[in-house]
Order: C-alpha cells, then sequence, then structure tokens
C-alpha cells in the first residue's frame, strides 16, 4: 500500500485523547476540528524540560534516493514509547513547494507516520498562510511608505533588502519589478519573491521563546537604509504590533498523532539549504516539558540541519540533545559511490564501499560537538546481507553504536534495537554539547569554521558584494550573530556535483544576507536560491480529490 492507502485505514484517536496522554487537560487546548490543536504556550516548563531527553536524528547528505530522517524520527518515537519511555516526537510543518514539486509530503512513511496525513502536508492549522501574511504585510508598509508624503522615512529604494514570500515553488518570481502604472500605483523598484520556508518571519517564529520576543524580534528585522545612510528596521514602521497579531495563533505549537496513537508536535518549517532547517523552540520546549524523551529532527544532512541546530537552536534556547541519530541508506551510500538511482537496487557492496567515506565525515561532524552518535540503517527490501555487514563492520571499527530500523513496514516495532541504544546512550551521558564555534568570534572566522571543520573545504572565497556586505554588518554592530549558511543539501561542499566525501574544494560566498529579527547571518554560497523551482513534470500532476472528496497521489 502507499503511505496515504496506509494513513487511511488508521482510525483517529479524539484529539482530546492524545492532549491526555501528553499530559495536558483536555480543556487547554484549542481545537481545529477533531484529530488537530494548538498548545497554548502556558503549556511549557522549563524545568521539567531541563528533565526530558532530547534525541536530534539527522542524515548523511541527501540522494535522490531517499533517507527518511523523518520516518525514523516517528519509528524511534514509537519504540521509545513501546519500551515504556513517555516520549514526544516533534517535527516541521511540511510546505506546499516540495508538497506541489518533486519531494513530496513531510510526514514520514509507513507505517511510521504522523496523522492526519493530508491535513498536514496542505493547510494544516494556517501557520505558513499566517507566516506569509505577515511577511507580506510588511512589504506592502515598506512600500506605502515610499508612496508617502507625510510619512515617509526617506527609505533608499536601492537597499531595501525585504522581498515578498509565498508557499510554492515558482522561479519566474525570483527577480520581479514592482510600481509599475504610474504614480499613483507607487514607485518602479526591482524586488522579488523568497519560498515562505526562507522567511525571516519562519526564521523568527523558529526561535521566539514567547509572544514579547517575537514582537521584539520582529521589529529589530533589517529593511535597508535611508538616503542619508541611516539604517531603518520595522519598528521604525511601526508595524511589528501588528505583525505579531497576525501570528498570535501561529506562534502555539501543532498537536497531532501518530499511527500508534501517541501525542506528536509539529511547528515552524524553514529548511535547511536555505534557512536554519528545524523546528521551533518553542515546539522542542513543549514536547521536552511533558516527556521522558523528545526525539526531533533536522533538515537534509548533518552539516546543513544539524549544524545550526546546535549552533543556532540549542545556544539560543539554552538546551542540549544527549544523543544524534545519524540516518542512512544503503541505496544512498552506492549512490555517493557512484551508482545510478536506476541501479540502486542491485546488490553491490564494492559502491556501498566507496560511498561509506560520506557515511564517516558525518561521523566525525557529530562528535565535533561532543555527542555521541548512533547509526540507523534505514531498511529497504533489497538490502543485502552483505550490504548491512559492511556499514556494521564500519561501526565497529569507528566504535559507534549502529541498528537496522525496518519502521516503514514494521512502525516502532521495527525500531526497537534503536531505542535500547539511544536509551543506553541518554542514560550514561553526563555532558552537554560542545559549540562549534564562539558567537563573539569575527564574522569570516565563523564560515571559515564552519566550512573547513564541518563541510572539510580548504578555505572560504568572497565575492566583491559579500565583502561589501561584510563591512556593511559589521558597520550595524551585528557582527556577532551566528552564522545560517545557505548551501546545497547534495554536497558537504557548494557543488552538487561533488559527491561522496569532497576534499581540497573552495567554499564561495556570493552574498550574506542579514536576519536581525531572527538573530543570525546568512551567508549564501554557490548557486542556491531562496526561492526553488517546479521540476518538468512536478508531484501535483499526480494529485487529485474525486467527487466525495478523496484525495489521491498525494503520497
Amino acid at each position: 500500500m502507499t503511505d496515504l492507502q496506509i494513513a487511511k485505514r488508521i482510525q483517529l484517536k479524539p484529539i482530546k485523547d492524545i492532549a491526555e496522554k501528553f499530559g495536558v487537560d483536555p480543556d487547554r487546548i484549542e481545537m481545529y476540528g477533531k484529530d488537530k490543536a494548538k498548545l497554548p504556550l502556558s503549556c511549557i516548563n522549563r524545568k521539567k524540560a531541563k528533565q526530558s531527553n532530547l534525541i536530534l536524528v539527522s542524515a548523511i547528505s541527501p540522494t535522490p534516493a531517499g533517507e527518511g530522517k523523518t520516518t525514523i524520527s516517528i519509528g524511534l518515537s514509537e519504540a521509545l514509547n513501546q519500551l515504556h519511555k513517555k516520549t514526544t516526537v516533534v517535527l516541521r510543518e511540511p510546505s506546499l513547494g516540495p508538497v506541489f514539486g518533486i519531494k513530496g509530503g513531510a510526514t514520514g512513511g509507513g507505517y511510521a507516520q504522523v496523522l492526519p496525513l493530508e491535513d498536514i502536508n496542505l493547510h494544516f492549522t494556517g501557520d505558513f498562510s499566517a507566516i506569509e501574511k505577515a511577511h507580506n504585510l510588511l512589504a506592502a508598509i515598506i512600500d506605502n511608505n515610499l508612496q508617502s508624503k507625510t510619512n515617509s522615512l526617506g527609505l533608499d529604494p536601492r537597499t531595501i533588502t525585504w522581498k515578498r514570500v509565498v508557499d510554492m515553488n515558482d522561479r519566474s518570481l525570483r527577480r520581479i519589478i514592482v510600481g509599475l502604472g504610474g504614480t499613483s500605483s507607487g514607485i518602479p523598484r526591482e524586488t522579488g519573491f523568497d519560498i515562505t520556508a526562507a522567511s525571516e518571519i519562519m526564521a523568527i517564529l523558529c526561535i521566539t521563546k514567547d509572544l514579547g520576543d517575537l514582537k521584539k524580534r520582529l521589529g529589530n528585522i533589517f529593511i535597508g537604509y535611508t538616503f542619508n545612510k541611516k539604517p531603518i528596521y520595522a519598528k521604525d514602521l511601526k508595524v511589528a504590533g501588528a505583525m505579531a497579531t497576525l501570528l498570535q495563533h501561529a506562534i502555539k505549537p501543532n498537536l497531532v498523532q501518530t499511527i500508534e496513537g501517541n501525542p506528536a508536535i509539529i511547528h515552524g518549517g524553514p529548511f535547511a539549504n536555505i534557512a536554519q532547517g528545524t523546528n521551533s523552540v518553542i515546539g522542542t520546549l513543549m514536547g521536552m516539558s511533558h516527556s521522558e524523551y523528545t526525539v526531533t529532527e533536522a533538515g537534509f544532512g548533518f552539516d546543513l540541519g544539524a549544524e545550526k541546530f546546535f549552533d543556532i537552536k540549542c545556544q539560543s534556547a539554552k538546551i542540549s540533545p544527549k544523543a544524534v541519530v545519524l540516518t542512512t541508506t544503503i541505496r544512498a551510500l552506492k549512490y555517493h559511490g557512484g551508482v545510478d538511482l536506476k541501479s540502486l537496487d542491485t546488490p553491490n557492496v564494492g559502491a556501498l564501499r566507496q560511498g561509506l567515506p560520506n557515511l564517516e565525515k558525518h561521523l566525525e561532524n557529530i562528535k565535533q560537538f561532543n555527542v555521541t552518535p548512533i547509526i540507523a540503517i534505514n531498511k529497504f527490501k533489497t538490502d543485502s546481507k552483505e550490504e548491512i555487514q559492511l556499514i556494521k563492520d564500519l561501526a565497529k571499527i569507528k566504535n559507534v553504536r549502529v541498528a537496522v530500523a525496518n519502521v516503514w513496514a514494521k512502525g516502532g516495532k521495527g525500531a526497537i534495537e534503536l531505542a535500547q541504544h539511544v536509551i543506553d546512550v541518554c542514560e550514561s551521558c553526563d555532558t552537554k554539547f560542545t559549540p562549534l564555534y564562539d558567537w563573539d568570534m569575527d564574522i569570516e572566522t565563523k564560515i571559515e569554521t564552519i566550512a573547513q571543520k564541518i563541510y572539510g573545504a580548504e578555505h572560504v572565497d568572497y565575492n566583491s558584494s559579500a565583502k561589501r556586505q561584510l563591512k556593511q554588518i559589521k558597520a550595524l554592530g551585528l557582527d556577532n550573530l551566528p552564522i545560517c549558511i545557505a548551501k546545497t543539501q547534495k554536497s558537504l561542499s557548494d557543488n552538487p556535483k561533488l559527491l561522496g566525501r569532497p576534499k581540497d574544494f573552495i567554499i564561495t560566498v556570493r552574498e550574506i544576507e542579514i536576519a536581525s529579527g531572527a538573530g543570525f547571518l546568512i551567508p549564501i554560497t554557490g548557486e542556491i536560491m531562496r526561492m526553488p523551482g517546479l521540476p518538468a513534470h512536478p508531484a501535483s500532476e499526480g494529485i487529485d480529490i474525486s467527487d466525495s472528496g478523496d484525495i489521491s497521489g498525494l503520497f
């Protein structure tokens, strides 16, 4: 059966029952139908959260064959619950861009899913819409201020960095001209669109701690300069309060359930290749407040989402995971070893051995943060015993725990061994993670530290735009912010064609965006785009709805 067919066979429990199991009075939740709810921020208990065992699920460098971080995260949480450890999985919300593009939905797979699948992958509780509206309200206010004769701040249109956003892959919107049509239609200028997952509002929502902090961060968004070279922020436009009002419900985490009827929290959805790639701090703390174990995941490979999870999210929220589960598949490693997509189902120990250096590099990266890695082999039916043994042999040499996880077919039962490894590591852990760099280092040192230690780059080049922006950032006094590098997810380098473990390469920073509200800087490397495009045959071609309302083709 497909993921959607499996999901439709499950009889969902009332969300009030899930809330009670989670440990929240059902009368306190805000219902969104019978099977979704919002959790009020008052349910977060920092003291209890400190007692929870936080587990991060990451992966090797992504491939078209898929790795299955979300599936492993859900399956692991089910297994921990089966072992009588009260566990909540905390995930990101899917974006409509990938849903209708290439990747598809993001609610797990097989018998390791979060439900209701259709709602979560489509409009869900409206969080993305609220983020989009708050973002575009600021864009409208900026253009209105340019037009105004009585309320003008004197903004220089050439310096405005704020674009608009839409939750869709649409390459034709990357660069546009607004304000055409005469004097009554605005001031003509060049701008563009980013995808909503790359919005600074999304980043702010996922890093903020409460409504007051949200409003403050919204006010700190950098807009551009006046003609007199004075920096202008959103607070100067008196719009932060209105933006926060639009986000009053979106800031609250969403409660849903797994296939096995366990609580799951889904909140926020930044991509890891163009943003920080992790669910909200609020969502994670909510899970930790009511769980003995909290399982969360970071987007794409460890070099992207997980590095940002540690150096931005954990530093900001003052949380520390006790273990990292590194997801891999034999298929993906063979792809890194040079096998084409059509041949991945054929056993090939030689190609697998050629792909192992990618796994090794990610293991080394985890250990740089002083956290214990556990390898999870996300099992496919085409995996041979010899191939599985090769990874186990590597794990033994590296003194790393490893488990085969068959969660797609068996749900929690398929991850019992993995869960036991997690429990053992957590019970013996008495240390906190070590950040990769100090926020007070200069910008170039922070970027080079990530590029060299995590990616394996030889050095970093900056083009003329990036060099100019470095001077601008320092003049604004924002050089003490952490770094959120935008980079291709397909390679450890900034060249998507360099698979495996490339060496002696150069990372090129072509520009650096300021996310002063979110509290980090975004160096953009290579040819990465903050507005993806659709493939020649997008997933939307196979999605349909019957006259009776049954959805098909979503997975």
